[in-house]
């Protein structure tokens, strides 16, 4: 029934939210979004190209539809096993990550 199709690459920007760059980061997001607490730790609240609010934690990857003008967060250890270049661009990276 169901059958294995590629998708094709796609360029994306994105960033990482972390504790350091919090604030830089909530200043350049456009559109709707807020920043909030959950236990104590900063999150960020964005809108999704479906409508829906999604939380942004530390550590997870921002990444931006500029043609719609939403966001949508992708935790950190799907970033570094999905995008492609990651450890190429990224300090600290170990090499190991796809893409290298």
């Amino acid at each position: 029934m169901f059958k294995k199709y590629t998708t094709l690459p796609k360029q994306i920007q994105a960033v990482q939210f972390t504790d350091k760059n919090k604030n830089q980061v909530y200043n350049s997001l456009t559109g709707q979004h807020a920043a909030d607490f959950e236990n104590g730790k900063p999150i960020l609240k964005v809108k999704t190209v479906h409508g829906d609010i999604a939380i942004v934690r530390l550590g997870d990857w921002i990444v931006e539809d500029a043609e719609i003008g939403t966001y949508y967060p992708i935790k950190d250890e799907l970033f570094r096993s999905q995008i492609e270049g990651y450890a190429r661009r990224c300090p600290g990276s170990t090499g190991d990550e796809k893409g290298e």
